[in-house]
């Protein structure tokens, strides 16, 4: 058999898929440049690392690594149901919250059948639709975050699921509770909405959004929330999705048995515990917003006003070289050439003294360039 044969045998829409660029791990920079010190600030993780509490947990677990886990995740469950004023039959749990997207395609999506997302929304969104070879239907975005208005033009009869994140990433931009609540009344019995917010934790007490609250008005709405960013345990991969017990029925019938790690399910649960570390992760990106936006403003540059861990910046020329610049002076941030931001970096926000590393390399870059 060939090369091209093999590949032929594959569906359509896996011929064509462009895997997932994730951020340039550590090492692999540490390999290439032979240098030290480097700090990553391109995927959106929590500097702070991970609760001490979570850490405990995994220590306690360690003993029971020949067992399979619990496939139900029964007492994540139950503590994400207590904490949200849920039933376990609300909640699904998925290798990180990409894994809740995958599930929806693969329960909902099909040739013939579509998916509608906005521009400069997650890469994954088109990646799993068109994996289950559905089509993807992208709506120009709006100052660069969701039209909403715009989106619901573009629902069909052939449409089966809309995805909106809120936080957006890469872009920051977010939506009101009032907009949202609008959009998702609007739509059709047909649709299912996934509202993605695994940045949620980061939005300020002044601009609240209560989306639970809808689950009971709205069947046909998954939210989806990670361990991986403001609980600091991307590296377990663990996210959740809440919704009508129905619509958690359905997920579950595609979901793979053993999908949470019995690490990742014990320190999850003990980092939902954990408010204060969870308050010192929120502290620390607030200020470290701020310590960004200041030095940009101070350099002449713009930024998309964001309301995650991260924030998009405009560099006002090609980010790519700018990029491959600050990788040689070790740091680590995103293009976002692939979400049509050419010129744009996004930057996670890190520690004040990695902040403060990463704006003294893009001081030195810019001006040599």
């Amino acid at each position: 058999m060939t090369t091209n044969t093999l590949y032929k045998l594959a569906l359509a829409g896996v011929q064509q898929l462009v895997p997932y660029q994730a951020g340039k791990p550590i090492s692999e920079l540490e390999r290439e440049l032979g240098i030290s010190h480097i700090i990553k600030l391109a995927s959106n993780e929590n500097p702070l690392g991970p609760s001490k509490k979570a850490l405990a947990a995994i220590t306690q677990a360690l003993p029971e690594l020949a067992l399979y886990p619990d496939g139900s995740g029964f007492a994540l469950k139950q503590a994400l149901a207590n904490k949200y004023a849920l039933t376990p039959e609300h909640i699904t749990l998925g290798n990180g919250s990409n894994e809740i997207l995958e599930l929806v395609a693969r329960a909902f999506l099909a040739p013939g059948l579509e998916a509608v997302f906005s521009q400069h929304a997650f890469a994954v969104y088109p990646l799993v639709t068109q994996a289950a070879g559905a089509t993807g239907v992208v709506v120009p975005a709006l100052n660069y975050g969701h039209d909403l208005t715009a989106m619901l033009q573009a629902i069909t009869p052939q449409t089966r699921v809309v995805f909106v994140a809120n936080p957006n990433n890469p872009t920051g931009t977010l939506l009101s509770q009032a907009q949202l609540r609008e959009f998702i009344a609007a739509l059709p019995d047909t649709v299912v909405c996934v509202l993605d917010e695994a940045y949620f934790e980061f939005v300020g007490a002044t601009d609240p959004i209560n989306s639970i609250d809808w689950l009971a008005e709205f069947p046909q709405l998954l939210i989806t929330r990670t361990f991986s960013k403001a609980y600091g345990l991307a590296g377990l991969r663990v996210g959740y999705g809440m919704s009508s017990p129905a619509l958690t029925d359905l997920l579950n019938r595609v979901r793979q048995p053993f999908n949470n790690n019995s690490l990742a399910l014990v320190a999850a649960e003990a980092a939902l515990a954990d408010f204060e570390h969870l308050q010192q992760t929120v502290a620390v990106n607030t200020n470290g917003m701020q310590q960004l936006t200041e030095g940009f403003k101070a350099l002449g540059l713009e930024w998309i006003p964001s309301a995650g861990n991260f924030v998009a910046v405009d560099m006002q020329r090609p980010g790519q070289p700018l990029y491959e610049a600050l990788l040689h002076k070790g740091v680590i941030v995103r293009p976002v050439g692939v979400y049509q931001l050419p010129n744009h970096l996004r930057i996670s926000i890190g520690t004040e003294a990695e902040n403060q590393q990463f704006l003294r390399a893009l001081t030195e870059v810019l001006a040599h360039v």
